[in-house]
């Protein structure tokens, strides 16, 4: 191991937890000969656990001469006790010595508290929830104040959360600060993260990206184009202008963030920023340097530093918050890249080319590695047996097979065992697709995802759904995305919109009109950058389900001010709750009712860096807030 490395590079962070499961991630630099677990309760010192971990229980993947991303998954005989404060320990022997985690990691416990600890809870009170966070978006990380929800719950202030829901654009791989690039490489280096070939690139491998002259703010012309794109993918250019006035420019084509310019392309930069996202301990071996961008980006450059500086400053925080509650995550497009499968046109290009295949591949392989493998770890056991011995050769990786098996894997979808149940939808890799038009949108679901969906609901009285996208959007702006969509322009307007699609739409509409559905719902969703809660009922029947939406969203990221504040004034004129317009649109035979947020009136949408608190009273909608990253807080109330 490098001498100056600590050996936790990431985590813990608590995944999946029940009383008769444990998950912890971690990311190590070194593999311990081996780790022993304890568990205890704190009131009493009880021992629940103690011992080390076998070959089933300690999972580990090789990225890197010192990089390894570790899976601790406990399956208990013995339920844990539920609704206690439980302590938990982690012992790293080599031959040489014993280090604790607290030894390695001391400012991972609160004040007054010796040792990390969660609480299992079966019948869930208070969720956290939310999404999108970009490290240099220009407002200010949500996330640390979870540290201090936490913290005041321990001290008997507030009701500490029960479970994390990370709902989509944990990282954006696609949309990365210079700065923030910089950093990604010296841990590469650092770490001597696994190095790759690049087929179909002007890069050969990742060396040679690295030291191209693009490498830096002109990745764009490095992403690979389409001989038939022009057929794939609708134009942008002759809409530029309108764009730029309407949406703030969001050009798009194969690769379509405007903002690809840092796009993450090995593997080992998506490993990389996992691990400087959700963690303090790599930043202090990272310098930024100006002079290796070219002088026209230097700029923009120093400003993003400035941004990068202050996200990485409430990092500590972060840790100890996910160190302390089981989280759970899902993906969305930014986690892979913009627009992942909005169109078969897009699929088509983008999984005809093997530059750009492989690039969405490392991305989800980052996403399986850092996310997904936490969720259900169980479902990923097949993989896990058949690949760990790829990824033991550090001197170059071979992915492509792996590649291939989780692009056509569809098994990311999970449901969390708790009461109500929490059923976390996968909304991109079952797409409803399009047979007629290729850059038409496709729906979020196909018919067969959605009918599993249905047979999942069945026998649930209430039921929490977690969506990336809402269910139920903003009308007038799907209206505009409609308008964007029918003239073949669906990727310049993000046109990720359950109503987009009209089999995707009238199926899961269907559901929720179901008589076997559950009587109560509750979605949980994010991505869209600002914040809203509706309160949705069947229109003509009696005793239909109660449906409570609310969408907190981002963490780190807002919609642009002046644009939001236009369309929520636009929406409220044209589709308020008596208007004739609500019977063009496919929810006709729904009432769909904003709540207010208190001391934002007449708005509905809150626009600011915030996550959601969702609070339940017997199983059902209780109240909600969002909390601004400053710590204010805006209660949700009933019209």
């Amino acid at each position: 191991m490098h001498e100056t490395l600590p050996l936790i590079l990431a985590g813990p962070i608590l995944r999946k937890c029940h009383k008769q499961q444990v998950t912890i991630w971690l990311a190590l630099s070194s593999q311990p000969s081996s780790i022993c677990l304890t568990l205890r309760l704190r009131e009493t010192g009880k021992i629940l656990f103690d011992g080390a971990l076998s070959e089933q229980q300690l999972k580990s993947i090789c990225v890197g001469k010192h990089a390894h991303i570790t899976l601790i998954d406990l399956a208990l005989d013995d339920a844990l006790p539920i609704n206690e404060t439980i302590e938990y320990q982690l012992a790293f022997n080599d031959e040489n010595k014993t280090q604790t985690l607290t030894e390695l990691a001391p400012s991972l416990c609160y004040p007054e508290h010796n040792l990390p600890n969660f609480v299992i809870k079966e019948t869930l009170d208070n969720i956290i929830h939310g999404s999108c966070r970009k490290p240099h978006a220009h407002c200010d990380d949500a996330l640390p104040q979870i540290d201090n929800t936490i913290g005041n719950s321990l001290k008997g202030d507030g009701n500490r959360p029960d479970i994390i829901m990370m709902s989509g654009d944990q990282i954006y791989a696609d949309d990365v600060a210079g700065p923030m690039l910089q950093g990604i490489h010296q841990v590469i280096k650092l770490l001597g993260l696994t190095p790759e070939t690049l087929d179909g690139s002007n890069a050969s491998d990742s060396e040679a990206l690295f030291n191209h002259e693009f490498c830096y703010y002109q990745r764009e012309k490095l992403l690979p184009k389409c001989k038939d794109s022009e057929k794939l993918l609708p134009k942008c250019k002759d809409s530029e202008n309108l764009l730029n006035l309407f949406f703030g420019g969001s050009s798009k084509p194969i690769f379509t963030t405007v903002s690809a310019h840092n796009h993450l392309i090995t593997l080992a930069e998506v490993i990389a920023m996992y691990l400087l996202v959700w963690s303090d301990r790599l930043w202090k071996y990272i310098t930024f340097d100006k002079s290796l961008v070219a002088d026209e980006f230097i700029e923009v450059f120093e400003k993003e530093q400035h941004l990068i500086e202050q996200f990485q400053s409430g990092m500590t925080a972060v840790q100890r918050a996910l160190a302390h509650t089981p989280t759970y995550m899902i993906f969305d497009d930014h986690d892979i890249t913009d627009d992942w499968n909005l169109s078969i046109g897009w699929e088509q290009a983008a999984y005809g080319h093997p530059f750009s295949k492989r690039i969405i591949g490392n991305t989800l392989l980052g996403y399986l590695l850092c996310q997904g493998w936490g969720n259900n770890p169980e479902v990923f056991d097949d993989i896990y047996e058949d690949n760990k011995a790829k990824f033991e050769n550090t001197e170059q990786l071979d992915q492509d097979e792996l590649i291939d098996t989780l692009l056509t894997f569809r098994e990311w979808d999970y449901t969390i065992g708790t009461s109500p149940a929490i059923i976390v939808i996968d909304t991109r890799t079952n797409r409803w697709r399009s047979e007629n038009n290729l850059s038409a949108p496709s729906g979020l679901m196909d018919w067969e995802a959605l009918s599993d969906l249905q047979q999942k609901l069945i026998h649930h009285d209430t039921v929490i759904l977690v969506s990336p996208a809402p269910v139920f959007g903003v009308k007038f702006i799907e209206t505009v995305q409609r308008i964007f969509s029918f003239f073949g322009q669906a990727l310049m307007v993000d046109a990720e919109n359950w109503m987009a699609h009209n089999g995707s739409a009238n199926v899961i509409l269907n559901i929720f009109r179901h008589p076997k559905t559950p009587k109560h719902f509750i979605i949980l969703s994010g991505d869209v950058h600002y914040s809203f809660n509706y309160d949705i009922t069947l229109r003509f029947r009696d005793g239909g389900p109660d449906i409570t939406q609310v969408t907190a969203s981002g963490f780190k990221n807002e919609f642009p001010d002046r644009l939001l504040n236009i369309f929520d004034r636009v929406d409220r004129f044209l589709y308020s709750r008596r208007s004739p317009l609500n019977l063009f649109t496919k929810r006709r035979r729904m009432s769909v009712q904003s709540q207010k947020p208190e001391g934002l009136s007449p708005r509905r949408l809150v626009n600011s860096s915030c996550f959601g608190v969702l609070t339940l009273e017997d199983k059902h909608f209780g109240s909600s807030k969002v909390v601004k990253a400053n710590g204010e807080e805006v209660k949700f109330k009933h019209d």
